[in-house]
């Protein structure tokens, strides 16, 4: 598996810290869940989009 250093603010990590020990996840878990969720609500987000501009783009042709 990679690593990957990433900055943030430490009240923010302590933050991810108190939700991963309440979840008894460790740290690089919940901030793997966290990126898999916001990539799959992308995918999502670009889907609806796409389907919104094709209706658009049909009521043009009609």
């Amino acid at each position: 598996m990679a690593r990957v250093l990433i900055s943030m603010p430490k009240e923010f990590l302590d933050r991810i810290d108190q939700v991963a020990d309440g979840e008894n996840r460790s740290r690089s878990e919940l901030i793997r869940e966290a990126l898999r969720t916001y990539i799959y609500k992308q995918k999502i987000r670009q889907s609806t989009t796409s389907a919104q501009n094709a209706e658009l783009l049909e009521s043009l042709l009609e």
